[in-house]
C-alpha cells in the first residue's frame, strides 16, 4: 500500500492517494482543493481511482471531491450526519448518486479494505478509515492535538470519547491526520495530551 500526502489549499489539508501497488487501484481521501495538484499525481503513476473518501463535511476537506470524480468516475463517499440540501462550509451538499457510510462499513479498493469508525466530535459525522497498519483520522487526532470542537455539529464530550475510542484500539498504527505531519498510535498513546486525558476519565 503506497501513501501519498498532498498538502491542498490555504488551509494546507491533507489530501491522501491511497494506493494498491499490484493494481493501482487508489483511493483519494479528503480531495479538500487543487484538483489539478490531484490529478497530475493520479495520472503520472497511472493510477485508477476507485473511490473518494471524505473523512468530514468540512469545506478544506471536500472542496475538491466534485471534480476529481467527474475527472475519474469515482463514486463520493461520506457519513450522512455531514450532509446538507443546501450550500453551506461545513457539511457537504447531497446530489444523486452520492454514497453514505457509516460505523462497521467495509470499502474496498483492489487489495485493501477501508474499515469505517464512526468518530464523531469535530463534527457530526466524522469517521476515521482504518485500512492495513493505517488510520486516516481527519480532524479528529492530530500529531500531539485534536480537532476544534467550536464549529456546527461539533461537540467536546463526543471528540473524548473518539479519542478514547481510537486509543483503545490494540497494537499500534500510522495515524494520518487532516492537517500537519503523521505520526502514530503509540505516540499519541504515549504523549498527547488530549487523547491521554480521555483515555483515563
Amino acid at each position: 500500500m503506497l501513501i501519498k500526502c498532498l498538502a491542498v489549499g490555504h488551509m494546507e489539508a491533507n489530501c491522501y492517494v491511497v494506493t494498491d501497488e499490484n493494481t493501482l487501484e487508489c483511493a483519494v481521501i479528503d480531495p479538500g482543493d487543487e484538483v489539478n495538484t490531484i490529478m497530475d499525481y493520479v495520472e503520472d503513476l497511472k493510477l485508477k481511482v476507485r473511490a473518494i473518501f471524505l473523512t468530514h463535511g468540512h469545506y478544506d476537506h471536500t472542496g475538491a471531491a466534485l471534480g476529481v470524480s467527474q475527472e475519474t468516475g469515482a463514486p463520493i463517499y461520506i457519513s450522512k450526519k455531514d450532509t446538507t440540501d443546501e450550500e453551506e462550509p461545513f457539511r457537504f451538499m447531497r446530489f444523486p448518486g452520492l454514497k453514505y457510510y457509516s460505523e462497521g462499513d467495509i470499502l474496498e479498493v483492489g487489495s485493501m479494505r477501508f474499515q469505517v469508525m464512526e468518530t464523531p466530535g469535530h463534527s457530526e459525522g466524522s469517521v476515521t478509515l482504518k485500512c492495513q497498519d493505517a488510520l486516516f483520522t481527519g480532524d479528529t487526532l492530530f500529531e500531539g492535538s485534536c480537532g476544534r470542537t467550536d464549529l456546527p455539529g461539533g461537540s467536546m464530550p463526543h471528540l473524548i470519547a473518539s479519542l478514547r475510542r481510537l486509543g483503545d484500539i490494540p497494537g499500534n498504527y500510522e495515524v494520518w491526520p487532516g492537517h500537519m505531519g503523521a505520526t502514530t498510535l503509540d505516540v499519541e498513546k504515549a504523549s498527547n495530551y488530549y487523547m491521554k486525558y480521555a483515555r483515563n476519565i
